[in-house]
């Protein structure tokens, strides 16, 4: 059943709008400097997508769901403070360059005035969709991550092919193959996967029905399956590197096959679902 989206008077409607723009306009240089991650980060290339998502779930919870109306909310002294406390850290984050912690301060504005706009009913059916959009902002210490990471494959790949009886030493990240000397990068760390992988999961979790600890089973089952992923990848990256040398390794498979594993995730990630119950859509955010 479908329920209408209406109902909002002509007041409401007209001072959301303006709170909207006058959003947009204040928080436009952290939007600028998230535009300009998202097309040069390759770690957060997702993040486009990001805003997309969150705005359709918020109209499709509008449009599905009878109990999401609007009441105006500014009399709560508690959303006034809110909004008080994170403009103040939005504007100091923003005059320190501190985009990424201005990109979250933005995220308890929204909140804080969808509080005030619409209640409290308003920002509780709106706060997943408000908290998703932390997804799209990128944190400094990723691309810090990378060579630890990277480090943890190349041992734990570099272990799994010796068991299977391929010979290979490992010092660091460099790894030594009887035809072959490779070094596993930072390129080799996962990281697009795992944070790609967890946004995805996270959506998928808050889009089905199940108890809370299923779902939030589902969530941090990302962590692991994109690790496993990505060494076995790099374990197969191992074995062509050795069959076709180092070169076929890294100019053709390294490219592709990033693709396949991650569909590999997804697909165990989904048989994890099935294993939790957690398949059926909710009616009220679809």
């Amino acid at each position: 059943m479908r329920y209408s989206a209406a109902r909002l008077n002509t007041n409401s409607s007209s001072l959301i709008v303006i709170i909207g723009l006058l959003f947009m306009v204040l928080t436009w240089p952290v939007w600028r400097w998230l535009w300009q991650e998202w097309l040069g980060n390759q770690y957060y290339s997702h993040g486009l997508l990001i805003p997309v998502v969150s705005a359709f779930l918020i109209v499709q919870r509008v449009r599905n769901d009878p109990t999401f109306v609007w009441r105006n909310g500014q009399n709560n002294p508690l959303s006034l403070a809110l909004l008080v406390i994170s403009m103040l850290a939005f504007l100091y984050t923003l005059n320190t360059k501190a985009y990424y912690l201005s990109a979250f301060a933005m995220l308890f504005m929204l909140a804080s005035l969808v509080w005030i706009a619409g209640g409290w009913g308003a920002l509780r059916k709106s706060a997943f969709p408000i908290l998703y959009l932390g997804f799209m902002a990128p944190l400094p210490f990723v691309e810090k991550s990378t060579l630890p990471l990277a480090m943890f494959t190349g041992v734990c790949s570099t272990g799994l092919v010796q068991l299977l009886g391929l010979q290979v030493h490992i010092v660091g990240n460099a790894v030594t193959l009887p035809n072959a000397d490779l070094v596993i990068g930072a390129q080799c760390s996962g990281i697009n996967s795992l944070i790609a992988l967890t946004a995805l999961t996270t959506l998928s979790a808050y889009l089905v029905q199940g108890a809370i600890w299923r779902r939030a089973l589902l969530i941090l089952s990302a962590i692991p399956l994109a690790l496993l992923g990505n060494i076995m990848r790099v374990s197969s990256l191992l074995f062509v590197a050795r069959a076709y040398g180092a070169e076929s390794a890294f100019t053709f498979y390294h490219d592709y096959s990033g693709a396949l594993f991650f569909v590999a995730a997804l697909i165990l990630l989904y048989g994890l679902a099935l294993l939790l119950r957690c398949t059926t859509l909710r009616v009220d955010v679809i």
